[in-house]
């Protein structure tokens, strides 16, 4: 446990002295706050409509403006963070799950096991995200929680790949040998020795996975097959802002400025986290 605090301690340490990890954070922690206490940010109810202040430009009353039907994109905006946020968490949870567990079976016990989940996942791997994304929502119908699905069904093989690769590399090392020798069980194993030295490939991944699953949930709710209106979703308003392009050109930029914002977060921190969980370069740091 100790161990565990200590290299989590370090790690944060060596992001904190990354200035890419601290622009990550700067990006990150804001929208963040926002998706967790969108209740008490928003000025309005995001869902209500408002006749007569229909596109309405920014001002006091509204910062960001109105949509055409007359809703504050401020209020859509920030509770957009949480579709953006949520359909992230849980996808990207899920494909760990899968990925990991499936990754760790095919690389420990190997043979017709390990060749069977792999040509599945490339099978998976051959669909271009956002083709997968609408083959699924097709198959299931439109909604979030579809969107989450899809996102959640692309991420494991990658999970499961970088697992793979992790376990290969260390299922022949001495200490592996040594608690066969004692008799340990594979489960044991699996669990107690091999998965902790694979967590830090993991671990860089899940931030660049989830950069990936808020811009492919935008991308089909843009779509028409993520989130369903009046949901407010960062991709359903780039698409309903394109009409108004002209006449109304903050109704898109705001939400896209959003999604920006939080992409770049995300991307900024993995690059933090590889580096940092880099044992070459954690000791350059030192």
């Amino acid at each position: 446990m100790q161990k565990g605090k200590s290299l989590f301690l370090s790690t944060l340490k060596r992001i904190a002295q990354n200035r890419m990890g601290i622009l990550g954070l700067v990006f990150l922690v804001p929208v963040l706050v926002v998706g967790l206490f969108a209740p008490l940010i928003a000025p309005h109810d995001p869902l209500v409509m408002i006749k007569g202040d229909e596109l309405q430009a920014p001002s006091v009353n509204y910062f960001m403006g109105t949509d055409e039907f007359g809703r504050d994109i401020l209020s859509r905006v920030i509770y957009g963070t949480q579709i953006s946020l949520g359909v992230g968490i849980i996808s990207v949870s899920l494909g760990v799950v899968a990925g990991v567990l499936s990754g760790l079976i095919a690389g420990y016990w190997g043979g017709i096991t390990d060749t069977v989940i792999m040509r599945v996942w490339d099978c998976i791997l051959a669909f271009p995200a956002i083709l997968l994304g609408i083959a699924v929502a097709t198959v299931l119908g439109p909604g979030v929680m579809i969107a989450g699905v899809a996102v959640a069904i692309r991420n494991t093989p990658i999970f499961s790949r970088i697992t793979r690769a992790s376990v290969l590399a260390e299922r022949e090392k001495e200490y592996v040998l040594a608690e066969r020798a004692l008799g340990s069980r594979n489960l044991r194993i699996v669990l107690r020795c091999i998965l902790p030295n694979c967590i830090s490939p993991v671990l860089v991944q899940i931030t660049a996975a989830m950069s990936h699953a808020v811009l492919l949930e935008a991308g089909l709710s843009f779509l028409g097959l993520g989130a369903q209106p009046p949901i407010p979703s960062w991709g359903a308003m780039l698409k309903a802002s394109r009409v108004f392009l002209r006449e109304a050109p903050w109704y898109g930029i705001f939400p896209g400025v959003a999604l920006t914002v939080l992409i770049l977060g995300l991307n900024f921190l993995t690059d933090a986290l590889r580096d940092a969980l880099d044992p070459r370069l954690a000791r350059e740091m030192r």
